[in-house]
């Protein structure tokens, strides 16, 4: 599936999936341990129940396996739900504004991770370039 064809995941399986990438398991390991429900216990503040994403993955497999394998964009990001991907998925702590009429997420990204946030953000966002700051972008609502 090419970029534009993506599965979409809700915002919380992206988050485990990324939580489950953090172990640095090939994609088919991945897939193994989601199959076999063979899956660690999360400790983190987001405390993931893993079970979960192994029901979904049982119920979609197509949908799934694509997502871990090709890629996946979420289906609607909130301002929450960005910040803790961008947590989840680069170990980063980026900055959020929620000032009416000004909320956006700000982070400091490489090219690559830029690119890759890029094709996973829901429809309705935009980044750009925060001025004056070399890497540092601001993901923002196009409607607000």
């Amino acid at each position: 599936m090419g970029a534009n064809h993506r599965v979409k995941l809700s915002q919380w399986d992206a988050l485990m999936l990324e939580g489950l990438r953090a172990y640095g398991w090939s994609n088919e390991e991945l897939l193994r341990r989601i199959s076999e429900r063979d899956l660690p216990v999360d400790t983190s503040i987001f405390e993931f129940d893993y079970l979960a994403l192994a029901e979904f993955a049982s119920a979609e497999p197509v949908t799934f396996e694509s997502a871990v394998k090709d890629g996946y964009s979420i289906k609607y990001n909130t301002l929450g739900g960005l910040r803790s991907w961008i947590a989840v998925a680069y170990g980063l702590e980026p900055e959020v504004v929620r000032e009416p009429g000004q909320e956006a997420v700000i982070a400091e990204l490489t090219p690559e991770q830029k690119e890759r946030l890029a094709s996973v953000i829901s429809f309705g966002w935009s980044i750009q370039d925060e001025a004056g700051k070399p890497g540092v972008y601001r993901m923002e609502p196009i409607q607000r």
